[in-house]
């Protein structure tokens, strides 16, 4: 049985390279799976209202943040 079929992915064969160009990489190949950000989720439990509280506050800094690079500048006289 092959040992790489658990992993899903999440492995880098290290070989010649240097350990901190092969850690550099396993942090890319997670970071792109989004499998961290999923632990880091589950960790503690959100109750649903703080989650939506949270997800609000961040699309009105969204749209805050959207106004503000439409605004014309200030006139600099």
């Amino acid at each position: 049985m092959n040992k790489r079929k658990k992993f899903d992915g999440s492995y880098v064969e290290v070989g010649d390279m240097p350990i901190n160009v092969a850690l550099r990489k396993l942090k890319q190949k997670l970071d792109d799976s989004g499998k961290l950000e999923e632990v880091k989720e589950r960790m503690f439990y959100e109750k649903p209202t703080t989650k939506r509280k949270r997800a609000k506050g961040a699309a009105q800094a969204r749209w805050r943040k959207k106004l503000r690079d439409q605004a014309l500048p200030k006139k600099l006289y």
